[in-house]
């Protein structure tokens, strides 16, 4: 058994198209896995322990359990770690600290979601939530749109808008604009996302301000339930992970990505739906993640 550390994985240099690659990846083969619901448990408030487990097709030979944890006043609050086994054998192959994985495939997962889901003309990106998986979304969507150019509106929150405005100032295909209220971020915006981890009621409490054609991609799925019973489509990653909703009864209409994917369902079919998606990422991509990551730092 080998341990793997989150630098050694950060000094592997993964592109952020292969993130996006792995991502899709795993959508397709999300029918030949087995794939549990996730657990959580809240030791106080909104804190958690989530596990995640999966075993991958039988041409993988890989199975793994993800802890992700987030603890107020933590830094950063959120972590994960895995334990990543030889399905035929059942050897403890490694215990792998999965931040970067966990920031990276979600970046991924939101990524392809919203080259998915988003209208053709979309050229307004809005993003509230600033931190690391704000961050990986950023860099998997300008790397994947290189050929765009996207006019990208940041909430404020201290100065970590401003941080990434100087952070990510080398991306020629951007252009960054900081706003001070949600009314300012939302309206006119072709795709919202959000990267806040904690939310106890409504970010946007007027859902018209939405236009028609937006894509809304709640990363950690709080503050949008207004959304969830007058958007025209939701998706997700896995049913299990929305059933839940207190409105999932009430959605217009809902899918699984992977059917977009694959080509089971159109997704969006013409520029004026309001899509809401769902997508956090599955245990599944950290697995597959954990598993190619162990093989190259065997090689």
């Amino acid at each position: 058994m080998i341990r793997i550390t989150n630098q050694e994985i950060v000094d592997l240099h993964i592109s952020p198209s292969t993130c996006v690659d792995w991502v899709r990846e795993a959508f397709i083969m999300k029918s030949e896995c087995q794939l549990p619901a996730k657990v959580s448990v809240h030791p106080i408030g909104n804190d958690f322990f989530t596990t995640m487990p999966c075993l991958l097709p039988i041409s993988y030979g890989r199975f793994g359990a993800k802890v992700v944890s987030r603890i107020v006043g933590r830094t950063p609050a959120l972590k994960s770690d895995m334990t990543l086994y030889d399905s035929r054998t059942g050897e403890l192959l490694a215990l792998i600290e999965c931040d970067w994985i966990t920031a990276m495939r979600t970046g991924a997962v939101a990524t392809l979601a919203i080259k998915t889901l988003r209208n053709t003309h979309a050229l307004e990106y809005a993003f509230v939530g600033l931190g690391s998986t704000a961050r990986a979304t950023l860099t998997c969507l300008l790397n994947s749109c290189e050929d765009e150019h996207l006019n990208i509106r940041l909430y404020r929150y201290k100065d970590q808008a401003e941080k990434i405005v100087e952070e990510y100032n080398h991306y020629a295909n951007a252009s960054f604009r900081i706003v001070d209220s949600m009314e300012e971020l939302v309206r006119d915006a072709d795709v919202v996302v959000s990267c806040i981890t904690d939310a106890s009621g409504l970010l946007v409490e007027d859902e018209k301000l939405f236009k028609p054609g937006v894509l809304v991609v709640p990363v950690h799925t709080r503050g949008f339930q207004n959304c969830d019973t007058t958007f025209d489509k939701v998706y997700a990653d896995d049913t299990d992970h929305v059933k839940g909703f207190k409105y999932f009864s009430q959605f217009r209409e809902f899918h699984q990505i992977e059917e977009v994917l694959k080509g089971f369902d159109k997704g969006r079919t013409d520029d004026t739906e309001r899509i809401l998606s769902y997508n956090i990422g599955l245990g599944l991509h950290d697995v597959l993640y954990a598993s190619r990551i162990f093989d190259m730092i065997k090689k």
